[in-house]
């Protein structure tokens, strides 16, 4: 099944989210069901962010959004056990410092957006929040709101134009699945710190916080940066679902490797010929082929020079 598409909310499209089966998980029964196949995209993700890195004509910059505990940290923990870290970052705009006021919205964006050869992660609280939610809590005049979405999908568009391929996922749970990941968090002392009264007074707001981010689904899933909403209900398919799409899509670019920078067939007669196994091609023949001349080490001349005196002794 094309997840790709099955997700995709289309340009323009109308979203309508209580329509949206959350606890849809295809054909798979459990985990145990879908762990062959989330290993082997594990795999793949690893080998095709190796090939982005060493190509660096794009980046990925992935944008995750959801209800509080839709499971954002659970897919930043997936994609990156199966990425090198060293080419990946994640960006959490969770914390305001007030800085952003001297500057426009999508400032922190920009900062935090991926150089080429490179993946990034934008956690919660990016700048979609100022459209999913600024409509509902009045942080900002509608004057100001109404007009962010053409700013995001200009932004996009800039980013895309420049070879940032860019993947927008909404992590959709339903109520009662949000109100037993809460309580479990409750039940959890080890999360205590991370408990909010707003992710319960949010809930009595639930249909005006659906209806906005339906608006801003259907508003700003472009071409060049489609949104797709995921069935989250279930961590396992939710990772699955992720993993694939992101998979198929950096497939599809079909990244090669850059060529050598240097003279692979030199650089291997010359330093690796030595390695070579008892009987193989010796030294001076592979650097004759090379179009070099073979000069044996110090260590090695040294030894020769010992050898012929002690020739010479016995004699």
């Amino acid at each position: 099944m094309n997840y790709s598409k099955m997700f995709r909310v289309k340009p323009g499209g109308k979203v309508d989210l209580a329509k949206a089966d959350a606890s849809f998980t295809d054909a798979h029964a459990s985990r145990d069901s879908v762990l062959p196949e989330l290993m082997a995209f594990s795999d793949k993700l690893g080998e095709l962010q190796y090939r982005l890195y060493a190509q660096r004509e794009r980046a990925l910059l992935i944008c995750l959004e959801g209800r509080d505990a839709s499971g954002k940290d659970g897919v930043i923990k997936h994609l990156m056990a199966a990425m090198n870290p060293q080419g990946c970052t994640v960006a959490d705009f969770d914390t305001y410092t007030g800085e952003q006021d001297a500057h426009d919205f999508l400032w922190c964006a920009h900062r935090a957006a991926p150089a080429r050869g490179r993946v990034a992660i934008f956690n919660h609280r990016s700048y979609y929040r100022d459209l999913m939610a600024a409509r509902v809590d009045d942080s900002v005049p509608k004057a100001v709101w109404s007009k962010r979405y053409t700013h995001v999908n200009n932004f996009e568009k800039m980013l895309y134009d420049q070879g940032t391929v860019i993947l927008k996922f909404f992590l959709h749970i339903d109520p009662d699945e949000q109100l037993d990941r809460l309580r479990r968090r409750i039940d959890d002392r080890t999360r205590h710190w991370c408990i909010r009264e707003t992710q319960y007074t949010q809930r009595l707001s639930w249909n005006a916080y659906t209806a906005s981010r339906e608006i801003a689904l259907g508003r700003c899933s472009t071409e060049q940066a489609p949104w797709f909403v995921i069935p989250a209900n279930k961590p396992w398919f939710r990772d699955l679902a992720v993993a694939r799409i992101v998979v198929e899509t950096l497939d599809s670019l079909e990244m090669r490797y850059p060529p050598p920078a240097a003279d692979i067939g030199a650089i291997k007669a010359r330093y690796h010929a030595l390695a070579e196994p008892f009987g193989g091609e010796s030294p001076a023949d592979a650097e004759a082929q090379a179009g070099t001349e073979w000069q044996p080490a110090e260590e090695e001349q040294a030894d020769a020079k010992k050898e012929k005196k002690k020739k010479k002794g016995r004699k």
